[in-house]
């Protein structure tokens, strides 16, 4: 199967402003990405680099960094490089459509290989993370078929209080999902829904004009 036909066959790119399907390396080869998405439901989107692509999984209730925690991670098609960058509104009735939040990004290190493809084919995979928001030993193992677990390895930056709640913005633009919405013209009532409701309202930067893009780290 050509690399990313399936994330390739669920879109059409004359109406959402994701990326196109291309095979590329960032400039590490090992950068992680966690998006925060509200579509139909509100999940985190975790993405490892490896063979020119985006390995991902879902995760509904996100990262948790208390390692007594299993978290569901639903693998999922895998997704270009450059889907890394993108922070912002994936329009309804479209694949996936709502509203996009970079939510934690950085570099990954695999734990005990040096395949990570390899690793992920037998069902389990350690590494570390070197995020803005997370850190430290993580390990996701396959449970059945495209169901797995996201966990956290007890060490320095282990912590019981829910880091999606302590830390809830964008680390690009410091925006909420809502605002993200406003910005871009999304529905701003439904992206809300998947924000804390502690947050004052504009939190983030100032309004954007529709459309333009967000200052994003070079990969």
């Amino acid at each position: 199967m050509p690399v990313l036909s399936e994330y390739k066959k669920k879109r059409k790119f004359d109406k959402t402003p994701e990326p196109g399907p291309k095979k590329k390396h960032s400039r590490t080869r090992r950068m992680f990405v966690i998006q925060k998405h509200r579509a139909s439901q509100l999940h985190y989107d975790f993405r490892l680099e490896a063979g020119g692509v985006l390995k991902s999984w879902a995760v509904p209730k996100g990262p948790s960094l208390d390692p007594t925690v299993k978290r569901l991670a639903m693998q999922v098609e895998d997704h270009p490089v450059d889907y890394a960058k993108f922070e912002g509104v994936i329009p309804e009735g479209e694949y996936g459509g709502g509203t996009v939040m970079v939510w934690d990004y950085g570099t990954y290190k695999p734990e005990n290989t040096d395949d990570v493809e390899q690793a992920i084919k037998k069902g389990e995979l350690k590494f570390s993370l070197n995020g803005k928001k997370l850190k430290g030993s993580w390990v996701l193992i396959r449970t059945r078929d495209r169901q797995w677990l996201l966990m956290k390895h007890r060490d320095y930056y282990t912590m019981k209080d829910d880091v999606t709640e302590i830390a809830p913005v964008s680390i690009l633009t410091r925006r909420t999902l809502a605002e993200i919405a406003e910005d871009e013209g999304g529905n701003v009532k439904k992206a809300a829904t998947g924000d804390p409701r502690r947050i004052p309202e504009r939190t983030g930067v100032k309004r954007r004009k529709q459309g333009q893009k967000p200052k994003v780290w070079t990969t």
